[in-house]
């Protein structure tokens, strides 16, 4: 018989209602919760029967059992923080309210009071007995719509976000965020009130559909965030960063919209070794292959992102590049995360058009390789980096995401090389790019080949 090794988590609780189609509710928030390392447990509201195209029904559970399921919960468990999503009656609102002034831990109410179509989901008595249950509560997640209902100020701004905010605390509730997913607009702006401060967390809006159930996500993720201690305002802070990648990279499931990804930050945790023994062999493929002929001045570079990746620190590569020697090629040093500043920044903003690219490599630039290019036959695109206008220099301190831009935005036939013609005093590069590791190997000993022939 095997020795156990029990390991301790923190606990939160969700009190929501079903979602049978996995993208809202308690499936979620559980589903949320595991991704930042939390134990979940749930008191069901109510059972729906919905799917990624809509809801075909729903039933309310008693409260009676709601009242067992909180009971057995908090007998049992040490919960550091709870949310609550669908309440669905003035009946559970009330119930759920008695038991959160017993509550000695945080409690964030995502008041689900309006469908995403804009219709109302709660008779106005529940809307009267929400101001109840916030009074409790340390954070109120409501979208424009909710806070509307809630004050009835029109949230379509930024200000008019914080002035909701001021009047949602008038509640009893400690912190507000509202969020700006319902705001039009190209950025998303949840804003958090506090009585003491204001903050706007920004983010690019995803031109997706695939949103079902990220309100959930965002309450759950700052619950979950709550009950490992983290403090408020970086609670907030990472869980709207953590919704904004569930967005970009949603599940294509089902046959309508999808769902948000809840799973991210597990799935690209665990592929990070991956991405760096994936970049390292094909180092090792150049190395045997002696690439030579395509290693700039500056020293090539191969760069791998994680699945999710968002930052340079996300993505792989060779510390200090990999230069000739008498003997052939050879890197510097190993591969690293955040070992490359320029070519991971132009990965990265590639993948903002292709998001399935993952992997890319810097070569030398001349008449030869223009002419193996043009024998190779790829899509092709190019930018000259003294094109680039100063003010876009000066706010993004680089040139690679507007380089990106230039060879990405608007091509029908996503480019395979991109041509940086430099601009005075700095070496021209092609950059090779690829969604796998294999793929960007046989490309860029494919172009050596031809240069060599």
């Amino acid at each position: 018989m095997r020795t156990p090794a029990p390991e301790s988590r923190p606990v939160a609780l969700t009190i929501a209602g079903s979602d049978s189609g996995g993208g809202a509710g308690i499936q979620a928030d559980l589903a949320t919760m595991a991704a930042h390392g939390v134990f979940g447990t749930s008191a069901i509201t109510a059972v729906t029967a919905q799917n990624t195209r809509g809801v075909e029904s729903s039933h309310v559970l008693p409260t009676a059992e709601i009242e067992a399921q909180l009971e057995a919960v908090t007998d049992d468990f040490a919960v550091g923080a709870a949310k609550t999503g669908m309440l669905a009656t003035t009946e559970v609102i009330e119930t759920v309210a008695e038991y959160a002034q017993e509550f000695e831990f945080p409690l964030i109410v995502d008041p689900v009071m309006v469908a995403t179509s804009g219709d109302r989901l709660l008779e106005p008595e529940a809307e009267r007995a929400y101001e109840e249950l916030l009074s409790t509560a340390t954070v109120a997640t409501p979208n424009a719509d909710e806070a509307e209902v809630l004050t009835d100020i029109a949230v379509t701004d930024e200000e008019r976000a914080r002035e909701a905010g001021e009047a949602i605390l008038e509640t009893g509730v400690d912190a507000v965020l509202v969020k700006g997913g319902h705001v039009p607009g190209e950025r998303v702006r949840d804003v958090l009130v506090t009585a003491e401060t204001v903050r706007t967390f920004e983010h690019p809006r995803v031109g997706t559909e695939a949103t079902h159930g990220s309100g959930c996500a965002l309450a759950a993720a700052i619950a979950a965030r709550l009950a490992t201690g983290e403090p408020l305002e970086p609670a907030v802070e990472g869980a709207t960063d953590f919704l904004a990648r569930a967005v970009r990279y949603p599940y294509d499931v089902g046959e309508g919209h999808g769902a948000v990804n809840h799973m991210h930050p597990l799935r690209n945790a665990a592929a990070r070794e991956p991405t760096a023994e994936e970049v390292q062999a094909i180092v090792d493929r150049f190395v045997a292959a002696d690439v030579s002929a395509l290693v700039p001045e500056v020293g090539m570079n191969v760069v791998g992102a994680t699945p999710y990746a968002e930052s340079v620190a996300e993505t792989a590569a060779v510390e200090g590049r990999i230069t000739r020697t008498l003997s052939g090629v050879r890197p510097n040093r190993g591969v690293r995360f955040g070992a490359s500043s320029h070519v991971a920044r132009f990965l990265l903003s590639a993948r903002e058009f292709v998001p399935a690219l993952r992997f890319a490599v810097n070569c030398r630039f001349d008449a030869d390789v223009e002419t193996a290019l043009e024998a190779l036959a790829w899509p092709i695109a190019e930018y000259d980096r003294g094109d680039q206008p100063a003010e876009i220099r000066e706010t993004e301190g680089s040139t690679m995401g507007w380089g990106a831009r230039q060879a990405f935005a608007d091509r029908e036939e996503p480019p395979v090389a991109v041509v940086d013609r430099g601009e005075v005093g700095k070496e021209a590069l092609v950059k090779i790019v690829a969604a796998d590791p294999e793929t960007l190997a046989d490309r860029t000993l494919a172009l050596e080949r031809e240069v060599t022939r």
